[in-house]
């Protein structure tokens, strides 16, 4: 072991022992805990009361419809990120899903007006 490294790892230990002893005040982070799983009941449960189909439901949560069948047919299970928002929605449907479609008028692209278009070719001559 390089030196270097020994004198950290006492530093380390000289720092455990003063917050032991009382002298030391380390800083603590209190994280929340992670969302309780959701069974396939749940899900489908959750995606009836919002009147979605499973292609809609999946838009919404931003994953495959295929994954949604997954999960209700109990195949899967929502993990991660796609969990939490479920959890989100059950709790607070309105808010999440009003946020959703702002992003999608926003992402919608601008359609092509044919007629306008064939109108401002035939004014600018």
């Amino acid at each position: 072991m390089d030196d270097k490294l020994f004198a950290e790892l006492m530093e380390s230990v000289g720092e455990a022992l003063e917050h032991a002893r009382g002298k030391r005040e380390l800083r603590t982070t209190i994280l929340p805990d992670a969302p309780k799983p959701m069974s396939a009941a749940e899900v489908k449960r959750l995606r009836a009361q919002l009147q979605a189909s499973q292609s809609v439901f999946a838009h919404w949560l931003n994953v495959s419809p295929k994954l949604v069948q997954a999960w209700e047919a109990k195949q899967r299970s929502p993990q991660g990120p796609a969990l939490l928002l479920l959890r989100l929605i059950q709790h607070d449907p309105k808010a999440v899903l009003i946020a959703s479609y702002e992003v999608s008028d926003a992402a919608r692209p601008k359609t092509y007006d044919k007629r306008r278009a064939r109108a401002n070719a035939t004014a600018a001559g």
